[in-house]
């Protein structure tokens, strides 16, 4: 939602559809190509002096896209690299004035001040850590018990962009993929399967002037129908053989022509209804909310909710013109919203660090779930508790974070029972297995970590080659599906 969303922004503010501008010929990325230069440019200002020398013998860390729109950026980030390395110095220098019994002394009193307190959340199965720094100087070190060799996993090539989403089918081990390459693909990972490059490749493409031409418009969302046989992509529908994946694709327009074949798809079930209502959902989200909205889930076939930019949460139900529930609350963008499985409460994260749970029953949070130091970029609930397969299993909510820490929540006692500390990056996915016990989880740092979620432990990691986007289960859940950066999808068995 977050790539849509900036995408509308621009639009909207820089008046592109006033222009004669042909936006099939701009290539993918062009606007990310020129954020990056300008980025460069402004890290040059401050990491180089007018002679061409590096600012006080070493770079200064990269900006970010805010910090970089900063008032007196340079000044401000030159004075604070100044001050710093003072500090260090002065540290130096009395780290070696030290005495050895000093030292000792030092050591000893660290160790006792690391000794876990009763009562406080565990980290990574150990007690505390409710502020826990990650070292991110360098890779993390992985356990050879723990992690997935190269040689055990499947890399799927065949994108020529980033692959923003993968979602495997839920009767079959198909995986598919969206990417920033304008297609869906389809790749069959079948045990019975020849190769497990085969892939079906689903483009995307416009009618301009009577003709179908290459669309350049990103893939970020992707939905099985609960049999497996339709992929949903708004506007597009595929519907799928699932006998032979290279036998016969569909491609259908979101219409009442697409009805009407989608219809005569023997065994195939989808609720059109609710399809074809996306385009409508999608004016009347904007109506309510004052900016664009950010996520939507639905809690039932006639209710949702969405979230916005305005910092506000709107419950609505087809049929009517207002919101039936409105949740304020939130001090910055709320990123995402999601039901439980009973649809009773529902979980929001914003960019104020916080998580809220929230009840129709009543108009403040039930819960305000404040642990994360930086922006909650995502949220899942585990498939646990009354209402699922796993009725006799507590639910549990986890939350990935700009922080780079995923943290698990027992949201009865609205309290964190494990923090997840291993990634070095931000973490912008989560996923729990079938059964709720455990949880994968993909940062930038290029790792997808696998965690027990009873004792938020580290089980399976495997490091890829490029950013993680998404991650993903099969149904049986033994195998986990991450798309990245690099254009690659990967796909690795579990072994519980």
């Amino acid at each position: 939602s977050g790539f849509s969303h900036s995408a509308f922004t621009f639009g909207i503010e820089s008046h592109i559809s006033q222009s004669n501008i042909n936006g099939t010929l701009v290539p993918p990325a062009a606007l990310i190509s020129i954020l990056q230069k300008g980025l460069q440019y402004v890290e040059a200002e401050i990491s180089i002096n007018e002679d061409g020398t590096v600012f006080d013998g070493r770079p200064i860390e990269s900006l970010s896209l805010i910090d970089a729109v900063m008032p007196d950026v340079v000044q401000t980030r030159q004075q604070a690299f100044r001050e710093k390395l003072a500090q260090q110095q002065a540290s130096a220098a009395a780290a070696a004035a030290a005495t050895a019994a000093t030292a000792g002394a030092t050591t000893t009193a660290v160790s006792q001040q690391n000794t876990p307190k009763n009562g406080e959340a565990t980290v990574n199965g150990e007690e505390n850590g409710a502020h826990a720094i990650n070292n991110h100087s360098k890779p993390m070190e992985i356990d050879g018990d723990v992690e997935i060799p190269p040689n055990k996993a499947t890399v799927l090539r065949g994108h020529e962009s980033e692959v923003f989403i993968c979602a495997w089918n839920p009767v079959s081990d198909l995986l598919a993929s969206g990417s920033g390459d304008s297609t869906a693909r389809i790749w069959n990972l079948n045990e019975n399967s020849n190769s497990g490059s085969t892939q079906l490749v689903l483009r995307h493409c416009i009618r301009e002037g009577g003709h179908d031409v290459p669309s350049n418009k990103d893939v970020t969302s992707l939905d099985w129908n609960q049999r497996g046989q339709v992929l949903l992509r708004i506007p597009s529908v595929w519907a799928v053989s699932l006998g032979s994946i290279m036998a016969t694709s569909c491609l259908l327009s979101a219409t009442e022509h697409c009805k009407k074949n989608l219809q005569n798809l023997a065994g195939t079930l989808i609720n059109f209804e609710i399809t074809c209502i996306w385009s409508i959902l999608l004016m009347l989200v904007q109506s309510d909310h004052i900016t664009p909205a950010l996520d939507v889930d639905w809690q039932n076939n006639t209710t949702f909710a969405s979230c916005s930019t305005d910092m506000c949460i709107h419950v609505c139900r087809l049929g009517c013109d207002r919101p039936v529930k409105t949740f304020q609350g939130h001090t910055n963008e709320v990123n995402a919203i999601k039901w439980d499985p009973s649809g009773m409460l529902l979980a929001s994260c914003s960019d104020d660090m916080t998580l809220k749970i929230w009840s129709m029953k009543q108009d403040t949070c039930v819960h305000d779930l404040q642990a994360h130091s930086k922006e909650i970029y995502t949220i899942k609930w585990s498939p646990t508790g009354p209402g699922t397969s796993n009725p006799n299993s507590n639910i549990m909510l986890a939350s990935a974070s700009f922080d780079s820490t995923v943290r698990l929540w027992d949201v009865d006692r609205g309290v964190c029972i494990h923090t997840l500390t291993k990634h070095q990056e931000p973490v912008y996915s989560v996923a729990f297995s079938p059964d709720g016990k455990y949880l994968a989880s993909g940062s930038f740092d290029k790792c997808v970590h696998i965690w027990n979620t009873q004792s938020g432990t580290l089980v399976h990691s495997y490091r890829g080659t490029g950013g993680i986007f998404e991650v993903c289960w099969n149904a049986r859940g033994d195998k986990v599906g991450a798309s990245a950066s690099d254009g690659s999808v990967r796909s690795f068995m579990h072994c519980k």
